[in-house]
């Protein structure tokens, strides 16, 4: 399921780029549905970027980024595994 978060992340950030109102609308949409069906199975820093739609910070999680700036919450990344 992550390759398919990453693929939707990727269409969502280049939608917003673009100023593309309906792929925004349904990328939302899609990973909603993502965190909704596999949330229990997810690694609870992606789960938590998703649920705050913390787009950027979920598309440097999955990219493996070490340097995932801290939020309002004080977290930073937190080990897979």
């Amino acid at each position: 399921m992550e390759l398919q978060i990453k693929r939707s992340l990727d269409a969502l950030l280049v939608a917003i780029a673009a100023g593309d109102g309906q792929v925004i609308a349904q990328e939302m949409v899609k990973l909603d549905e993502f965190l909704a069906i596999g949330r229990a199975a997810m690694h609870p820093q992606l789960a938590h970027f998703l649920q705050n739609r913390s787009y950027a910070k979920a598309q440097m999680f999955l990219s493996g980024s070490d340097d995932i700036p801290a939020g309002i919450c004080g977290g930073g990344r937190q080990p897979r595994g």
